[in-house]
């Protein structure tokens, strides 16, 4: 029973930060002010997961990928996760 609550909080965390960093994906897009608490709240949350894949990613015609890539590696953890824990899917 400890062993799955583990697992529905891990993903749950995954879920979370997959979601704030589709946020701060989609506000990029208009440029909000950097002191709004929000703006400034999905940053100390999603910098430590962008910034090395920001420094390995080149810029493709000016866009930064490291948010989709973060994403689709959120996602393969998430499925990854019951294996790791429980040995089966």
């Amino acid at each position: 029973m400890l062993l799955f609550d583990l697992y529905r909080l891990l993903e749950f965390v995954l879920t979370l930060l997959f979601w704030a960093i589709f946020i701060r994906a989609i506000l990029s897009w208009v440029q909000p002010n950097p002191y709004n608490p929000v703006v400034r709240f999905l940053d100390r949350v999603t910098d430590p997961i962008l910034r090395p894949l920001q420094q390995h990613l080149p810029l493709l015609g000016g866009i930064d990928l490291s948010p989709l890539v973060a994403m689709l590696l959120i996602e393969a953890a998430k499925m990854l996760l019951p294996r790791l824990l429980f040995g089966s899917f």
